[in-house]
């Protein structure tokens, strides 16, 4: 069977089930060649279920997929290259401990000699003007480095149809602005991209089209650059998306939370050592700490929360009292309060259930223990006043914390921490995985908390994030800390510099002007 030849991909009716969920549900569109499209969605919506039937990691259940007016049964990955569909998945899949050359060597479906695919590594570098050493250790290469590999690779493959999964979550402005110049050049030439971001002024920018998915359907398409931001959001939430609302200019209090010269060795081969990280957290303040991912931004969260506690008590205080030395009950006990990155496992036992996970952290506070013996009616009503708050969907207290989306766990725990209103939060990625009106309810939940005169830290590789809701921040680089920039008199640029590594150079600073802000 064949349909017009109009369409570089068509899929007409896609549906994908598992148990309990329907993930696409009759799921229609088409991309032409050489069109940007996006694919939009809340978390959940059924995004990476539909490229990975495209990618034939998955089969689906009914419908049709067309590739340049064919039919088509895309039987696996390699049948997917053979097609001319290359993949950039979100988390990478590089050896470290090997070169570039032999990483891209592993995953080409054909045998080259080293010369050769140097040759044709090379081609593909000055066709597109990417910078790239094939003999460099990828230890030794910044993030978007890293991806450069994984987009040459797929580039090698001359591919018709490119899809892009989340492509700048980790990437500083100055790298987001190469990849996109790199994006067009390949459309200019013919090739599809089908791009999936929640960053929606970067779909405005980049994107011919869109297609909007909620709950698994198809709600609507779009041009992105007839519409803001918000209207495409509001489309992907199905309602109103609430403004950030703030008290005024918030008045700030004394210091609560204070870091002076925190040296921390890593743990691990891999690990981020800690030099001489210093900041200072008023109260009512809410401190952002920028920068891509891997740059100490787990270790720094350790050492703030107490996990690694330091050799110096003075390294970390909190309302004047010195804890660097304590673990992270007894700084609980001076009133901090912090959400790990990793949700399953550090933020919440998998296998406890709602209610267990909230006298993990919030018994004393809630005051849920008496005399040593713990009060599951109080737990119980903690837990239901969390999930009813911030909008959890579970069956109830009972339901154990695995059983949750990411999405909805992280609002659990966001939740749980908030809610015991701490004299100092810490958090890292607060808006991970949960969709538009989830992050801007989290967003509001941090401003409140603020206005009530807690001491925040958000460790956040969403440079939009920490420009909506911080009021000073700074940019963590190889476990070194820049001096604190003001929210609203930043340059974009600067901070860009910053993450990528320029620590205070005048030269390269001088002339940045462009005031940071959000549309």
């Amino acid at each position: 069977m064949t349909t017009t030849a109009l369409h570089r991909l068509e899929l007409r009716g896609i549906t994908k089930a598992f148990p309990g969920v329907l993930a696409n549900d009759h799921v229609s569109f088409a991309v032409k060649p050489g069109e940007i499209h996006a694919l939009l969605g809340e978390n959940g919506a059924g995004k990476s279920t539909l490229v990975k039937m495209i990618y034939g990691i998955m089969h689906p259940d009914e419908g049709e997929i067309f590739f340049d007016g064919q039919q088509v049964h895309v039987a696996n990955p390699k049948a997917a290259r053979a097609m001319g569909v290359g993949m950039v998945f979100q988390h990478f899949s590089l050896f470290e401990a090997m070169t570039v050359l032999e990483n891209i060597a592993l995953g080409m479906d054909h045998s080259y000699s080293h010369g050769e695919l140097e040759q044709k590594i090379k081609a593909v570098l000055d066709e597109y003007h990417l910078a790239l050493d094939p003999h460099r250790t990828v230890s030794t290469l910044s993030v978007g480095e890293r991806q450069r590999i994984e987009i040459v690779r797929a580039l090698l493959l001359e591919p018709s149809l490119l899809i892009m999964d989340e492509p700048t979550s980790v990437l500083t402005p100055q790298e987001v602005a190469q990849l996109f110049q790199t994006l067009r050049a390949l459309a200019q030439r013919g090739c599809s991209i089908l791009y999936i971001s929640h960053k929606l002024h970067e779909i405005q920018e980049l994107c011919d089209g869109a297609t909007i998915l909620r709950g698994g359907k198809v709600v609507g398409e779009c041009n992105p650059r007839e519409e803001s931001s918000r209207s495409m959001a509001e489309m992907m939430i199905g309602g109103t998306l609430k403004d950030i609302e703030k008290g005024g200019e918030r008045r700030l209090g004394e210091k609560r939370f204070v870091v002076r010269n925190l040296t921390l060795p890593g743990e691990g081969e891999f690990a981020v050592d800690l030099e001489g990280i210093g900041f200072s957290v008023h109260a009512g303040e809410i401190f952002g700490i920028a920068g891509v991912a891997g740059n100490g931004q787990n270790e720094l969260l350790s050492a703030l929360y107490g996990e690694e506690p330091c050799t110096d008590p003075a390294a970390i205080q909190i309302d004047g009292v010195m804890v660097g030395t304590q673990d992270a009950k007894a700084r609980r006990r001076h009133g901090l309060c912090a959400v790990p990155e990793e949700r399953n496992g550090h933020g919440a036992v998998p296998g406890f259930s709602l209610s267990d996970n909230a006298i993990l952290t919030a018994r004393n506070r809630k005051n849920m223990v008496s005399w040593g013996v713990i009060n599951s009616k109080i737990a119980d009503a903690y837990t239901d006043e969390i999930i009813h708050t911030f909008a959890v969907k579970t069956t109830g207290s009972k339901s154990s914390a695995g059983s949750l989306s990411g999405g909805n766990l992280q609002k659990f725990i966001m939740g749980r921490e908030i809610m015991q209103t701490p004299e100092v939060l810490v958090v890292s990625q607060p808006t991970w995985g949960v969709d538009a009106g989830a992050a801007a309810a989290i967003h509001q939940a941090l401003v409140d908390l603020a206005d009530r005169g807690s001491a925040i830290v958000v460790i956040s590789q969403d440079l939009d994030e920490l420009l909506a809701i911080c009021d000073n921040m700074a940019v963590i680089n190889e476990g070194r800390l820049s001096k604190p920039l003001k929210v609203g008199e930043a340059s974009i640029d600067e901070i860009g510099l910053l993450m990528g590594g320029v620590h205070g150079d005048p030269e390269a600073t001088a002339e940045l002007s462009e005031p940071a802000h959000v549309a």
